[in-house]
Formats: structure tokens, C-alpha cells, sequence
């Protein structure tokens, strides 16, 4: 039997992460699916106002009631302390729901800004469930957008609104967070890539394919797996005439402005060019792994790659 899944869905207020829980549970038939403000409200009624001001405060004022502001460096740094403080009251509870979950072998959604990468232990469930951990991310014009699309919905508009660059250092600070705990940063962009995105990870339907395109037929490449399949590529092996041992990088790129930035990047220094082009001169083609969220999308990308010319014929 599979271990049960737990997912856990993170961001700052106004990404779209209880949408994205919502399509995810309906996609994967999970049944469980919980908000952490609901668990907030359950520990706000334990621990009183007195014991943990910053519990009863929203994520992004708990800074006010942290003592010793003059500690901290920035703002930044010290609206990221009070989040985390905030959270932290949140998390236990959090971590009991999860345990309970994996003892009844049930599949569980999460979702929430509580879920702070660093500050919830997810190791102590690893050999006992399928743990995937994600943090969403946004460009700050569109997480704006959303933030008062938000706000308006659930009538704080006046009282959020205000908030919105403390949200948005909590949007930095959790992006910090789970790049030094190697936790899964998804950019949000329409609800249809997020989702491939997401469960690319989850389903990893990979491939290896070889790859004979040129330097400059690399952009288009790069269209057809990220920008129309929203697909990843997790690694590219060049097989070196002349050595023994092949030259792997593991990339790892689902983010289709990252990879644009890489090509404009590369257009724009020709060094970086040059030495490109000779490692594919002195590669007969290049192994390329690529991952997708089911088997049907992969056959797919497969199939464009094939009918541009740009996969090796065995």
C-alpha cells in the first residue's frame, strides 16, 4: 500500500493558494482539506490575548507586539520576525493534524500562510507519508491584484489594503524560507499552469529524450516544455567527445521568466553564447529530462519536440 499524501500549500495572503488547494484536492480525490486560519482560531481560544498578543494579531502586524524592536536591522526583518512569531503558536496544532491524518492513512490537503518552511518539522512524517511542500509565488503586480480582489471578497478591504507591503515582505521572507529548506517555489500564473506545475512534482512523469537542436533553436525548445506544457527540465547531460565521464547539470526550471531571462541573458553575452555553442559542438546531442503531470502531456511535449527535428532518430 502507498503512504497517505500531505500536501502543504503555502503563501502570503492574496497568491491564490485556496484556490490552488481546492483544484488539487479535487484533482488528486482527497477528500481532507484544511485551512490553517480555521486552526489559528481553535488555538486563539486556548492560549488568551495576554499570553500571545502576537497570536491574536494578523500575520502581517504581529511585528507591533515583538519586544526589542531596536534588534532588528530593517523593517523587513523585523515584519518577517513577527509573522514567524505569529505562526509559530499556529504550527503545532498544524503538525498534530498531520499525524493524525498519516495514523488514520488518509490523505490531507493543508493550506495557509502558517506554513513556514524551516518552522514546521515535516522530517518527523517522511518515513510514515508522501510529504510534498510547496510555497507560491507571484510577480508583485499581479499578487496586488489579487490582494485587493481578496480583500474586496472577504469585506477587510479598507483594513488589508493597508497592509499590502507587509504581505509582500512576507511573500519575500517565505520564498527565503523555502529556498533554504528546498521546498518547491511555484510561480503562479494562470490556475492551469500552477496546477501542471504542482502535480508534476507530485505524479514526476519524467523522460529522457536526445536532443540535437542548435543555440539558437534552444528559445524555441524552451517554449514548447514551459511556456505551452508547463513542464519542468530537471536535468541536461552532455556525453563530451573525448571523455570518459558525461558533464550533467541539474537545472531543475519551471518558471517560464527564469528561463526567458536565461536566453536573454544568453543573447546578450557573447561569451556565454560562445562557450554554449561549443559544448554542443562537442556533444552529438544533449540527454534532457523532462518532467510533466501525467504521461499524456509528456507524450505530447514528445511529440512537438519530434516533429520540429529537434530529437535525435534512432
Amino acid at each position: 500500500m502507498r503512504k497517505p499524501y500531505v500536501i502543504l500549500i503555502g503563501s502570503a495572503s492574496g497568491i491564490g493558494k485556496s484556490t490552488i488547494s481546492a483544484e488539487i484536492a479535487k484533482k488528486l480525490n482527497i477528500k481532507h482539506l484544511i485551512e490553517s486560519d480555521f486552526i489559528r482560531a481553535v488555538v486563539r481560544g486556548i492560549i488568551g490575548k495576554e499570553y500571545a498578543p502576537a497570536l491574536h494579531s494578523s500575520s502581517y502586524d504581529a511585528y507591533k507586539h515583538i519586544r526589542n524592536k531596536d534588534r532588528y536591522e530593517s523593517y523587513d526583518e523585523l515584519v518577517s520576525a513577527g509573522f514567524d512569531d505569529h505562526a509559530s503558536y499556529v504550527i503545532p496544532a498544524l503538525e498534530k493534524i498531520i499525524q493524525r491524518a498519516i495514523t488514520d492513512f488518509d490523505d490531507i490537503v493543508i493550506e495557509g500562510v502558517h506554513l513556514v518552511p524551516g518552522l514546521i518539522d515535516t522530517e518527523q512524517f517522511e518515513d510514515e507519508a508522501n510529504i510534498y511542500f510547496f510555497v507560491l509565488s507571484s510577480d508583485e503586480e499581479s499578487h496586488k491584484e489579487r490582494f485587493v480582489k481578496r480583500a474586496v471578497e472577504i469585506h477587510r478591504g479598507g483594513k488589508q489594503l493597508d497592509f499590502f507591503k507587509e504581505n509582500r515582505i512576507i511573500h519575500d521572507h517565505l520564498l527565503e524560507r523555502a529556498k533554504a529548506h528546498n521546498v518547491n517555489v511555484i510561480k503562479t500564473t494562470s490556475i492551469e499552469s500552477t496546477l501542471d506545475k504542482i502535480l508534476a512534482v507530485i505524479n514526476k512523469s519524467c523522460t529522457t529524450v536526445k536532443l540535437t537542436n542548435s543555440i539558437d533553436e534552444l528559445e524555441d525548445v524552451i517554449d514548447i516544455i514551459i511556456s505551452k506544457n508547463n513542464a519542468t527540465l530537471e536535468r541536461i547531460t552532455y556525453n563530451i567527445k573525448g571523455f570518459k565521464e558525461p558533464l550533467i547539470r541539474n537545472i531543475s526550471i519551471s518558471d517560464i521568466d527564469s528561463a526567458n531571462k536565461f536566453i536573454k541573458d544568453l543573447n546578450e553575452n557573447k561569451d556565454k553564447k560562445e562557450y554554449l555553442t561549443q559544448l554542443y559542438e562537442l556533444s552529438e546531442y544533449r540527454k534532457t529530462t523532462i518532467c510533466a503531470s501525467n504521461q499524456e502531456k509528456l507524450d505530447k511535449i514528445i511529440s512537438e519536440l519530434q516533429e520540429k527535428g529537434y530529437v535525435l532518430n534512432e
